[in-house]
């Protein structure tokens, strides 16, 4: 097939999708959106290459799904409910007609599964030949006025997560030593954006990140964000990390430290709530109180004892972090 047919086939010719808001889906020079009345337009860009983003031996199944699950979870911190989305495919030449395919059956079962269960709508695209890439733009909508920020948090404000920080991280280094199944893979291969959360934390979040670069690098944006007026900092205290049974089973004490601090990929909700505040209800269970906002830099890490780290690990930055 030629790039159109394998538009027409895989992306545009799917029935049983969604389409309220879309007057114009795939197949024209630009999609027709019509926005909720009320409403302001969330946006979101993420880029996936090969090597750096995922293992180059990752399905592809799991690539179309992690593709789009890292830009909603961007939704899901500013609050958002998702509805529309756009995919910009790069496919290398060593994919011959048959492996093309093959590889985008499987690349569009994971995609439009997180799509379905998510509300969100595949309303256009671009597919070139060239190193395998993977460009996502997502559309959500937020009632006005109630987007969640990074740059609200207060000294005082407690912070949360919502999950158990490191799995991820635990499961990309499973995958590396060979192991292609289990919890902790499952967690870096197929993350689930909070998108529930997010949406409930509307009105009570005082400032909110999703955890992609490590804890404690998005920590860090928030109170940089957020500290306008003065450095804020942050005190949090290693025996207030939840930790899952997967988790506990793997590594030493230090190789779960640092991917609990600074691992990333999680794609967990990390906010602050203003002092006497709990997290909504029906998402309690799944939250937990790690430490609080401080109205002196830095970030400080406590640990069992009560003594602060004396050096903190680094998270994910692309032009600092080699590797």
């Amino acid at each position: 097939m030629d790039e159109f047919a394998l538009i027409r086939r895989f992306f545009r010719d799917r029935p049983g999708q969604p389409a309220d808001g879309v007057l114009l889906g795939p197949g024209d020079d630009a999609a027709l959106l019509l926005p909720t009345p009320g409403h302001e337009l969330v946006m979101t860009l993420d880029t996936l290459l090969s090597g750096r983003h995922f293992p180059d031996d990752l399905p592809a199944a799991d690539i179309g799904w992690r593709s789009l699950a890292v830009n909603l979870s961007d939704l899901a911190a500013m609050g958002a409910t998702p509805r529309w989305c756009l995919l910009s495919l790069s496919l290398p030449d060593e994919l011959d007609a048959g492996r093309r395919e093959h590889w985008l059956s499987a690349f569009c079962e994971g995609f439009y599964a997180l799509a379905a269960a998510s509300g969100v709508v595949l309303v256009g695209g671009d597919m070139v030949r060239g190193p395998l890439s993977i460009s996502v733009q997502a559309t959500g909508e937020v009632p006005a006025g109630q987007a969640l920020r990074r740059s609200g948090a207060r000294p005082g404000d407690s912070i949360w997560i919502g999950g158990v920080p490191g799995e991820a991280a635990a499961g990309l280094a499973a995958w590396f030593a060979g192991v292609r199944d289990g919890a902790l893979v499952q967690r870096f291969s197929r993350p689930t954006p909070q998108l529930a959360l997010g949406q409930a934390l509307r009105g009570r979040a005082t400032a909110c990140i999703d955890v992609s670069d490590g804890l404690l690098a998005d920590l860090g944006h928030i109170l940089s964000e957020s500290g306008a007026a003065a450095d804020l900092g942050a005190m949090l205290r290693l025996a207030d990390l939840p930790c899952s049974t997967a988790l506990a089973g793997t590594g030493d004490a230090r190789a779960r430290q640092q991917w609990q601090l600074a691992g990333g990929d999680d794609y967990l909700l990390l906010f602050t709530l203003p002092p006497g505040q709990e997290p909504p209800a029906a998402m309690a269970a799944h939250c937990h109180r790690i430490g609080a906002v401080t109205s002196q830099a830095p970030i400080q890490v406590l640990d069992p004892q009560g003594c602060p780290l004396l050096a903190l690990p680094q998270g994910w930055n692309h032009f600092a972090t080699r590797g």
